[in-house]
């Protein structure tokens, strides 16, 4: 089966043309600047059932030539994305269900009446495209480069396309990620998790869209490396996808939720220990760092001001346009494919580093949980906030991978300890000194906390 993988790119108009000039492509490009219009045509059901599916059905027209083509589900973090594709080269401008049949319909639209599918809204722009080649190493990378600059519309409402897709034609993905860095490291380019067609659906009907946030499957019996790789995926992609969603939306949750998946991040990368030594995440941990310098504290401030909100936006925007976003999801992107922090560790860390995740959490939480000593804080609760980013370990742990410990009342746990981190940031007053020492006590005397701590 046919398998598209490329990397999409938000960028400016400037950027664009930033880019038709940029010396590293100019280096590589064999083919010089090309251009074409593509005009696309979405169609879904009434009810919605491809996108429901994760299955997009396109007629695009490319001058004379007219192409069917279905992308089903697929995979995409911070923008790299591989897709199943069929393709259908039509006489005429016109859907030909019968090529839909059992050899790529999926199996969960089997009962569907193909009859009902209907177009939704279109994605038309001018695609400028050029063959980038080089050698890395032994191997040839062929990629085509493509700036895409036009609209989605659907009804009476559009929103402007700019984006640069790279899509692999020869070699290795790491590859795609490879370019896209060198590129942002002197222009703004921000990794697109939300594709056109989403887009689409989103201009449809924003009340009824929902952004879909990938999970990690992690189970007790696997690697820690595996477990810390699927879970740090899912946190850099998920925040791209809600930088994507507020810059369109503005809505504060998805900006708290952005914050939240880089706090995750960043305390899952300082618990590994050993497994990751301290070098070998140094970079990730600066880059994570210096974005929640500027954007915690902002979002704490403006849980309680409404004028911090609405100035928030403008200020976001103004983030994307900085390198400084791009390059952090590119370099994460490249240092997770690799599995960097792994390269250089030896003896324990790689014991760690293969441990099952179920044994390794209970003696990460064991060990955290003494150090916290939760009983302290019912006598001092003004030095609590001292302790969040080792009650933030603990948190993200309990917040994606409980349900592999064998310990009572995890859900539990994690809702009493979810309070205690929110009492630890905010402002002290004799209210919330209180509330501390109540917390504090819950936590410390929660059968599945005692039950981890003797492990």
């Amino acid at each position: 089966m046919p398998k598209e993988t490329e990397l999409k790119l938000r960028a400016s108009p400037e950027t664009l043309a930033a880019l038709r000039e940029h010396p590293l492509l100019k280096k590589r490009n064999k083919s010089g600047w090309q251009t074409r219009e593509l005009l696309n045509q979405y169609f879904d059901t009434p009810e919605r059932a491809l996108a429901e599916a994760r299955v997009a059905l396109r007629l695009r027209r490319d001058g004379d030539t007219v192409i069917q083509t279905l992308k089903c589900r697929g995979t995409s973090v911070a923008g790299l994305s591989e897709r199943n594709e069929h393709e259908w080269q039509l006489d005429k401008v016109k859907l030909d269900l019968k090529k839909l049949d059992d050899s790529c319909w999926p199996v969960q639209l089997a009962d569907l009446d193909k009859k009902t599918i209907k177009p939704l809204f279109t994605t038309d722009f001018t695609r400028e495209y050029a063959e980038i080649a080089w050698g890395r190493g032994k191997a040839k990378v062929v990629i085509e480069a493509a700036l895409d600059q036009g609209f989605v519309i659907a009804g009476k409402r559009k929103e402007a396309i700019c984006e640069l897709e790279l899509e692999l034609r020869e070699g290795e993905p790491a590859a795609l990620l490879e370019l896209a860095a060198e590129l942002a490291a002197s222009v703004a380019l921000t990794p697109c998790d939300i594709s056109k067609a989403e887009r689409g659906y989103r201009l449809l009907e924003p009340e009824r869209f929902e952004l879909d946030l990938s999970v990690a499957d992690l189970e007790a019996d696997m690697a820690l490396d595996d477990a810390y790789t699927a879970l740090a995926w899912q946190l850099l992609g998920n925040s791209q996808r809600l930088a994507e969603q507020y810059r369109h939306s503005g809505h504060w949750r998805s900006l708290q939720d952005w914050v939240q998946n880089l706090i995750e991040l960043r305390a899952i990368t300082a618990s590994l220990g050993q497994a990751a030594p301290r070098a070998a995440t140094r970079d990730l941990r600066a880059r994570l760092d210096a974005l929640l310098e500027d954007w915690r504290p902002l979002v704490q401030a403006g849980n309680g001001d409404e004028d911090i909100r609405r100035a928030a936006p403008e200020q976001f925007a103004e983030e994307l346009d900085d390198p400084r976003w791009g390059q952090f999801s590119l370099e994460t992107s490249r240092w997770l494919l690799s599995r960097a922090w792994a390269a250089e560790r030896k003896g324990r860390g790689e014991r760690q580093g293969k441990a099952l995740l179920a044994s390794w959490l209970a003696h990460l939480i064991a060990e955290e949980g003494r150090a916290l000593k939760l009983s302290l804080y019912t006598q001092r609760p003004e030095d609590l906030a001292e302790q969040l980013p080792r009650i933030e370990q603990v948190m993200a742990w309990l917040h994606h991978a409980r349900h592999v410990l064998d310990a009572p009342q995890m859900d539990r746990l994690y809702g009493d300890m979810k309070k205690l981190h929110e009492l630890a940031e905010h402002p002290i007053s004799d209210e919330v000194l209180e509330a501390r020492i109540e917390q504090a006590r819950a936590v410390d005397q929660s059968r599945g906390w005692k039950h981890l701590l003797k492990a």
